[in-house]
């Protein structure tokens, strides 16, 4: 995205946000408002900062040649998404593991790959599932698990309004899921 466009884009969400602060009765040229839609406006740009990002360019030829042929995992990946359905964040840690076939993925690229399907309008469930798909199709590992574990603030603040739950989802693909003992040592590994 260019900086013109990024800097239409985010006085047209601007607007929009002064729009809604006006439908809830608030008066946006309060001192406390007035720059509100701004600041709400480059805010939800870095929410949402997955939808711009190319995984080509995130992984950005991190695939090495390896002989490790053992389970590696990348755990309490910090996750920051919003739901889609009610723009309220979810926040938790994702785990990641994959049997390298021959290539392993730089450390670094995996907490990237994560933040790029994060930063999107998000369920939790398909959110997992990319994650999972983006490594395997990176890696051409020979089995790859995502677990992720997440607190819904559309869960706790409003509706049901229940605090203490989690939501757990888990992916896998490949040895991960056809392999009992490998997806056991995984889900023993990531407690």
């Amino acid at each position: 995205m260019t900086s013109l466009n990024h800097n239409l884009d985010q006085t047209k969400i601007a607007a929009h946000y002064r729009s809604i602060l006006q439908g809830l009765g608030e008066d946006p040229n309060r001192q406390g408002l007035i720059d509100t839609p701004k600041r709400a406006a480059k805010a939800i740009q870095y929410l949402t900062k997955g939808y711009h990002e190319n995984i080509d360019e995130i992984i950005n030829d991190a695939i090495f040649d390896s002989e490790i042929s053992e389970m590696v995992i990348v755990k309490d990946i910090e996750i920051y998404s919003l739901c889609e359905h009610h723009l309220l964040p979810f926040l938790g840690q994702c785990h990641v593991g994959y049997i390298p076939n021959g290539k392993v993925l730089g450390l670094s690229k995996i907490g990237r790959i994560v933040d790029v399907f994060a930063r999107r309008l998000q369920i939790q469930e398909n959110m997992t599932q990319q994650i999972a798909n983006c490594i395997q199709q990176a890696t051409q590992a020979k089995g790859v698990g995502v677990i992720v574990k997440a607190k819904h603030l559309c869960m706790m603040m409003r509706g049901i309004e229940k605090q203490n739950s989690s939501m757990v989802t888990s992916v896998m693909l490949g040895e991960f899921r056809s392999n009992e003992r490998t997806r056991l040592e995984f889900l023993n590994l990531t407690q």
